[in-house]
């Protein structure tokens, strides 16, 4: 369905933030960085102003995410909240990602923010993928399933290779922060001894999502999927110029999946 420029599109908007990384030791490294990411609502991708499933400048494809075949997107968020008993996240599912740019795409983290039937978070999926084309998702949920605010802190063990400068254990500490017209969603690390190693963080606002929009995004951080694996890289070399171990990526854990609040699978 084509969408007028100017023309908002309900359930649609761009990301528009920067993001942050703090190491804090063995040795100290910090980097924030401009990027936009796009917010999709999964029951209605039909009607997404964003090409879908075809080449464009900018464009999203269903087989980046979930199961990565290009299957039901929406079913497979629905299949894994059934999975562990998440009853209440019974309403829209709204994607955060990083868009294809020219065809190319990497995505650090998406977000998959699950609403109920007012409209309130329930559960959070962070879908994780490494430099090495694996992908780790981390259903974010509290013990009771209540509302996630800006004050909820949800902690999950550690459990996918990303950095080859961090230990694969530990635990990851999530907070969210999801209005109307504002996304945060920080990340921090803690080791296996319990000390905070990393603070990560992505923070915008959010637009209305339409053509113009989606240009504007676009030529305001030109090729930002390149910039972001570069930057990648970037950082890896300059922490090994700091003299910080690189560790080698173990075999990945057969279950792709986890969750937070020590639920368990139903």
């Amino acid at each position: 369905m084509g969408v007028r420029a100017g023309k908002p599109v309900k359930g649609f908007s761009v990301l528009l933030g920067k993001v942050m990384h703090a190491r804090l030791f063995p040795k100290k490294n910090r980097f924030t960085y401009g990027i936009y990411y796009i917010a999709l609502n999964l029951s209605d991708l039909d009607n997404a102003p964003t090409p879908r499933n075809r080449f464009s400048p900018l464009s999203f494809y269903d087989k980046d995410h979930g199961a990565c075949d290009g299957s039901d997107l929406n079913k497979w968020a629905r299949d894994l909240l059934e999975s562990y008993g998440v009853t209440k996240a019974d309403g829209d599912i709204t994607l955060v990602c990083m868009p294809r740019v020219l065809g190319y795409v990497f995505n650090p983290v998406s977000f998959w923010l699950c609403r109920d039937q007012q409209g309130d978070i329930r559960a959070v999926i962070c879908e994780v993928h490494n430099t090495f084309g694996e992908r780790h998702s981390y259903l974010c949920v509290t013990e009771d399933q209540s509302v996630i605010t800006n004050e909820t802190f949800i902690k999950a063990e550690k459990l996918f290779h990303v950095s080859p400068f961090l230990e694969r254990a530990g635990q990851y500490g999530f907070r969210f922060h999801v209005t109307r017209d504002h996304f945060a969603a920080m990340i921090d690390y803690y080791d296996a001894s319990g000390k905070k190693q990393l603070v990560t963080s992505l923070i915008g606002n959010l637009v209305p999502m339409n053509k113009e929009s989606l240009r504007r995004a676009f030529w305001k951080y030109p090729l930002v999927t390149f910039k972001a694996i570069t930057l990648i890289h970037w950082q890896a070399l300059k922490i090994i110029s700091k003299g910080i171990k690189y560790i080698p990526k173990p075999l990945q854990n057969n279950e792709k999946r986890s969750a937070s609040a020590n639920l368990k699978k139903v």
